[in-house]
């Protein structure tokens, strides 16, 4: 698979053939691959926990429990703007209304919405989930580090047919994961990341976000 089609190829995949197991083996090497990733100077601030079987399923129990409880838990940092403008409201609420469009959720159906957002937590069937952490005494900068390096976690399974979903909607729930992973207090969650192999015929693999045209973003400065 050339890089460009591993790039624009990459979808967030919500539908995983959970009975077809990967390796961990094969994780180990998508990993060591993604290690590759850029950092300042080399520090390679990420800490990756894998987990499948009980742990996963006690994960999946503790967090859909909070959610469907009302209890939205609190995330350790902002992920979002704190205020919402244009453009990037716009962009998010056309993602929002297609998915649920294409499935047929109305955004007053509160127990449809429920109940698909409680597959976040479901892993969407995923034999894998990874979570990443970093040291709560890195800086901004060792976070754009970290960007690339789960940029290169979710290209480098696609060469070996697997797919993933990056997930921070565990990240408000840390305070039960965390512990379960057996994660020291002096880390904190980046993410959450479901893995494995898609359902290729699921329809909510279908859907594909819109993206800008280089042109659209881009300014070029000349003397």
């Amino acid at each position: 698979m050339k890089v460009s089609e591993a790039i624009s190829g990459r979808q967030s995949i919500r539908a995983f053939d959970g009975e077809r197991p990967v390796a961990r083996e094969t994780i180990l090497e998508i990993l060591s691959t993604a290690g590759r990733a850029p950092s300042g100077s080399n520090i390679q601030p990420w800490h990756v926990y894998v987990v499948s079987g009980e742990i996963k399923e006690q994960i999946t129990r503790v967090c859909s429990e909070r959610y469907l409880s009302g209890d939205e838990g609190d995330a350790e940092y902002h992920y979002y703007p704190r205020v919402w403008r244009e453009p990037y409201i716009g962009r998010r609420r056309q993602t929002g209304f297609g998915l649920y469009g294409l499935l047929g959720i109305e955004k007053k159906d509160t127990a449809a919405v429920q109940a698909y957002r409680v597959r976040n937590y479901q892993f969407f069937d995923a034999p894998v989930g990874l979570f990443f952490t970093i040291d709560r005494d890195m800086e901004l900068g060792s976070w754009l580090d970290y960007g690339m390096f789960l940029q290169s976690v979710m290209l480098s399974l696609r060469e070996l047919g697997l797919e993933s979903c990056a997930q921070q909607a565990f990240c408000p729930y840390h305070d039960d994961i965390m512990p379960l992973l057996g994660a020291p207090e002096d880390q904190m969650m980046v993410c959450g990341m479901s893995l494995g192999y898609p359902q290729r015929d699921a329809l909510i693999n279908s859907y594909r976000t819109q993206r800008l045209e280089a042109r659209d973003f881009t300014r070029f400065v000349d003397d």
